[in-house]
């Protein structure tokens, strides 16, 4: 991972500071054209510049994994210095382009291209030495021109500090990833054993039960043994179901939780023959939370059918100022609702219990109002920083 995070950064600042040295160094190029008559070498650079410059960044894009290979890097970079040197003749344009190759330099080898640094600087210094041994300028103007062959070194630092800054943060983000997904790994998995603790293996433990006591009961009472195998049979074919309705639960995809709670209304009514009416917003929540919902939702209808008698039910999906709603009303026999909904679980009401459960999952609360003759109402509240509310959708089953 490390050295994927310096070849990433060192590829980008690469390509960065190529282009910044040829904009540096065309400019610098440029200006002589005002200050020269003989333009002919000034055109030449500009020329070779960008000949240059482009070939290195197609080579870079092509071959990223050339920063992995510093040293040919940086020899074909000072060949083009010594080129840039000879057609400028000394001019302001080689200092911007060798500066150029100091930070390219640090950007390839780090601190490490001090060497390099140094014999740029010692080239600069000899450029100088014949340029001013030619012009004897002002010395104010002097100790300025002198300042040159530093810049090289001074930008090659930088560009380090740089690469290595930015190295770090890929690494950093890199690790966040990896972090994330092995938490979603892990939620994954604890989501899979709860749902397989409160189905499958729940029926398999009947059905072990029975099993054991089979043998025992054949001998002494054959046919309380025929009702224990039916039992058996049944449990089996019950837990193949349950297992099977996972699976497909577990393919639902919920990333649209709007367009999952239309079709899945739209499936039970079909299946039941109960209208359904659905008015459903499109939002955007968090996997876990459409997940938790769709599995309340579908559990809600289950009870409809198993206990509701309903002949008609109503389902919305709206957000709210302080998160998400969802809710199902049905107009059937209704039920006395405790105070506590875990002593629904005693009776024998588990979905109920389940679904409680599953809403505390996404961090919400649910509320059932429910009379006997008045019908159910499960209300699921939801609280998210950001639902994105979006059109308003509603169908109608028949």
């Amino acid at each position: 991972m490390v050295g994927v995070g310096r070849e990433v950064a060192a590829a980008a600042l690469a390509r960065a500071v190529l282009i910044g040295r040829a904009v540096a160094t065309m400019i610098a190029a440029a200006g002589g054209l005002l200050l020269v008559h003989d333009r002919w070498p000034v055109l030449a650079v500009l020329l070779l510049v960008t000949v240059a410059t482009g070939a290195q960044l197609a080579a870079l894009g092509r071959w990223p994994g050339l920063v992995t290979r510093p040293a040919a890097a940086i020899a074909v970079d000072f060949l083009l210095v010594l080129a840039v040197l000879a057609v400028s003749r000394g001019g302001v344009a080689y200092f911007c382009f060798a500066a150029g190759a100091g930070a390219v330099a640090g950007v390839l080898l780090g601190l490490r291209a001090l060497p390099v640094w140094a014999a740029h600087a010692a080239l600069g210094f000899t450029v100088i030495a014949e340029v001013l041994r030619r012009t004897e300028p002002p010395v104010d103007i002097m100790a300025y021109v002198v300042a040159f062959p530093m810049a090289g070194a001074l930008a090659g630092v930088g560009a380090a500090m740089a690469t290595a800054a930015l190295t770090n943060q890929i690494e950093f983000s890199a690790q966040l990833v990896v972090s994330a997904q092995r938490s979603a790994a892990a939620s994954e998995r604890a989501r899979l054993a709860r749902e397989l603790h409160d189905s499958v293996t729940k029926t398999l433990r009947g059905v072990s039960l029975a099993a054991l006591a089979l043998p025992s009961v054949l001998r002494r009472q054959p046919a309380l043994a025929e009702h224990l195998a039916g039992t058996v049979v049944a449990g089996a074919t019950a837990a193949a179901k349950q297992a099977r309705a996972l699976l497909e639960e577990m393919r639902t995809d919920v990333r649209s939780l709007a367009p999952s709670i239309e079709e899945l209304c739209r499936a039970w009514s079909a299946s039941t023959g109960i209208p359904v009416r659905v008015s459903a917003t499109a939002v955007d929540p968090p996997d876990v939370v459409s997940y938790e919902l769709i599995s309340i939702l579908r559990e809600a209808l289950t009870n409809v059918v198993r206990h509701g008698h309903a002949r008609r039910v109503a389902v919305r999906l709206a957000p709210q100022r302080t998160g998400l709603l969802l809710e199902i009303a049905d107009d059937g026999v209704g039920f006395a609702v405790p105070a506590d909904l875990a002593g629904l679980q005693t009776a024998g009401h588990f979905g109920v219990v389940g679904m409680a459960e599953r809403a505390r999952t996404a961090g919400g609360v649910l509320r059932i109002d429910s009379a006997p003759g008045s019908g159910t109402t499960i209300t699921v509240q939801v609280p998210l920083d950001a639902p994105v509310p979006g059109r308003r959708r509603s169908i109608g089953t028949r």
